[in-house]
């Protein structure tokens, strides 16, 4: 039986490589190819950086309330410092998991210690640059990004404003004068929303950050007048582009200030490993994540994974910590059994994650065995 496992993580318990590798341990006998994956958010960096073989670089830049923070970016290509490819990750420098709940104050936090990871980045040499941009604790649509890349920001009385992103509202005018001579970015997305409205990063995104009901106006406000003004003294408006919205607007100030491409994460990650050729040749695939419900199937792995293997005509199956919304899923999978059943309780999973995995895909090993025929 040739199987592919390209699962994502199992946020909190374990890695995409390490539950591939729990995945794989319950198929010895097999033909089985492990292709870690990811959609952009928290762990897009770590699983190219791995098949690449990328070396790590470790540095200390801002934290999104201002506080120093180790973080790093990972190099594949010339060792040498001229070429390659840099790999960031905003959230390891951004990101909401840096905060505990009581820190969360999406009025304050800012990109920019993901602007300096950028310029970073830059001064090693590479020709371009990958950032996974899931998981932050800014609702600033990129300000701050843009100030540690060298914008400035002054009001009506031509003062510099340092205080971004909490006087935006101040600002009048954008100062861009300045030669960034950036490499390529492009941007691996987790969601598609836009900037601005119900579906937008304020309305949808914001709670989870610290965003309360009553100030959802106020934050969106802010944002629409960033976004106007981006406008007016740039000449380029992205606020509508699918995942413009990303990252607390940081898809919009990336496409705004450097020129990015947004990439839906997945696809993205799919094309530099690989994966499409490997599915082709197998007879099963398997994929999974923490948590499996009809976010599923909205640009996240599981989903694309399943798409993939769907046109390719062959089975696919989910392994996940939880699961909800089953009846919805059941049109992309043939299968999708979370490892908690009437045999393994939370506590057991929990203690054992990858015992856990690796048992529950060893009691449906007959099953796989079956629809590989």
């Amino acid at each position: 039986m040739r199987i592919v496992i390209a699962p994502d993580k199992f946020k909190g318990t374990l890695s995409a490589s390490e539950a591939g590798e729990a995945m794989a341990a319950a198929l010895v006998g097999h033909d089985v190819r492990i292709f870690p994956v990811a959609d952009g958010g928290e762990g897009t960096v770590q699983v190219i950086a791995d098949f690449l073989g990328a070396r790590g670089v470790d540095i200390e830049v801002a934290g999104p309330l201002g506080r120093p923070v180790r973080a790093g970016f990972a190099l594949a290509g010339d060792e040498s410092g001229g070429g390659g490819l840099a790999l960031l990750e905003m959230s390891s420098v951004s990101g909401l998991e840096l905060l505990t709940e009581i820190e969360r104050d999406p009025w304050r936090a800012s990109t920019r210690g993901t602007g300096e990871l950028l310029i970073a980045a830059r001064d090693t040499g590479v020709d371009s640059i990958i950032l996974g941009i899931g998981g932050s604790a800014t609702n600033d649509g990129g300000a701050g990004l843009a100030q540690a890349l060298g914008i400035r920001y002054l009001n009506a009385a031509g003062e510099e404003i340092d205080e971004i992103p909490e006087r935006l509202t101040e600002v009048t005018q954008i100062f861009p004068d300045f030669s960034l001579d950036l490499p390529s970015i492009t941007v691996a997305c987790d969601v598609s929303n836009p900037l601005l409205g119900t579906n937008g990063a304020t309305q949808i995104y914001g709670a989870q950050k610290g965003v309360g009901k009553e100030e959802m106006h106020r934050h969106e406000l802010r944002m629409e007048y960033f976004a106007n003004l981006v406008s007016g003294e740039l000449g380029v408006d992205y606020r509508d582009v699918p995942g413009a919205g990303a990252a607390g607007g940081l898809g919009f100030g990336l496409m705004s200030f450097c020129g990015a491409e947004l990439r839906p994460g997945f696809d993205l990650v799919a094309e530099m490993i690989g994966l499409k050729p490997a599915i082709d040749e197998a007879d099963i695939v398997i994929t999974g994540e923490g948590k499996m419900d009809e976010q599923s199937l909205m640009g996240k792995a599981p989903g694309g994974v399943a798409a993939m293997a769907r046109a390719a005509g062959k089975r696919v199956v989910a392994f996940c910590g939880r699961l909800s919304d089953a009846d919805k899923l059941a049109a992309n999978f043939d299968a999708v059994l979370p490892v908690v059943d009437e045999q393994t309780t939370i506590e057991m999973a929990m203690e054992d994650p990858a015992g856990t995995l690796k048992n529950k895909v060893a009691r449906c090993r007959r099953v796989l065995e079956e629809w590989s025929q």
